[in-house]
């Protein structure tokens, strides 16, 4: 059977993001919370100060290169990337709800603050104000008050909820401290996912933060078997999710149920089983060629296609792939 291993660790280095693109997004970031604190510095010398923190994809090291887009604009076409950076503002304080800004008024100021550093108007959404750049990167600023342990998010549906972004890095960082792999199977995932919307943007696949969970709770490890661990653990997300279609967030605010609102069960579960199959084919294919075709219908051509020859290791080395193994290394 086809080890593609190699291939994996190739299509990782192409997907994961590069120090350079890190310095860049993270100098997109910085002047955007430069233009925060001179709007409150200006305008609103006597509220509380905001300070930043990073969040997301980003600061957990799982966020990806994406496929670029072509986009019309006016009679050109350019090329577009779509990184989703999350930065949040935290206001400390010791004001209970009712004595502080309601989270409306903080929505408008972070608006007004950020209102014009680009070309595009900024999206005020329920849970944060996103700015949209020329590029196709966009940074999204959630508001946070803080007067004890657990941070308030400012929604503005819904009021003040209990959110702890940091909380939920710190039980991601936990699981990758003991199974490193999880974190290039979390991008692998990513990659995935990416592809379909790429092919079919009409029918967006749940969001990261859901993909993350799903596989870091269903995680199988395959020690030098990226091929084999992605496999299994898609399996263990089939099958979770056959018996409940739902994914909770495991930290504050603990147990909410992120796929409640998903409008296309069913096409991510057809998608799952379609991965499913061909990368059980894949692995018990003889032709290196032949598996990294089957790989490519979901990961894109940005993995690798391999020799057209067989391969010629031990074939029990890929038995993981098709037997259990009597231990179980999920993801705790």
């Amino acid at each position: 059977m086809a080890n593609c291993n190699t291939h994996f660790e190739e299509y990782n280095g192409k997907i994961r993001l590069t120090d350079a693109r890190r310095k860049s997004l993270k100098g997109s970031r910085k002047e955007l919370r430069n233009k925060v604190r001179k709007w409150f510095k200006d305008n609103k010398p006597n509220e509380t100060k905001p300070k930043f923190s990073g969040q997301g994809s980003m600061s957990m090291d799982t966020i990806i290169n994406p496929i670029p887009r072509k986009i019309k604009v006016g009679d050109e076409e350019k090329t577009v990337l779509y990184y989703d950076v999350d930065d949040g503002i935290y206001f400390v304080g010791d004001k209970e709800q009712k004595d502080r800004p309601t989270p409306t008024t903080y929505h408008n100021w972070i608006y007004e603050a950020v209102k014009g550093h680009t070309d595009k108007d900024p999206i005020d959404k329920n849970t944060c104000i996103r700015t949209l750049f020329a590029d196709g990167h966009n940074i999204d600023q959630p508001i946070y008050y803080k007067k004890g342990d657990t941070p308030e998010l400012a929604h503005k549906g819904k009021g003040w909820i209990d959110s702890d972004p940091k909380a939920f890095m710190d039980w991601f960082d936990e699981k990758v401290k003991k199974e490193p792999q999880l974190r290039k199977l979390v991008r692998y995932g990513k990659g995935w996912a990416d592809k379909r919307e790429f092919e079919n943007d009409s029918k967006p696949m749940p969001s990261g933060l859901i993909i993350t969970i799903l596989f870091a709770e269903n995680a199988v490890y395959r020690k030098d078997r990226d091929d084999i661990a992605l496999k299994e653990t898609l399996l263990e997300v089939q099958r979770k999710l056959k018996i409940s279609f739902e994914c909770n967030r495991p930290t504050t605010p603990k147990g909410e149920n992120l796929l409640a609102n998903y409008g296309h069960k069913d096409y991510f579960m057809n998608c799952l089983a379609n991965f499913i199959d061909d990368a059980t084919k894949a692995l018990q294919e003889k032709n290196i060629k032949k598996a990294t075709e089957l790989w490519r219908k979901h990961l894109s051509d940005r993995f690798p296609l391999g020799e057209d020859k067989d391969e010629t290791s031990n074939a029990s080395a890929g038995l993981g792939a098709i037997i259990p193994a009597t231990t179980k290394p999920y993801a705790e």
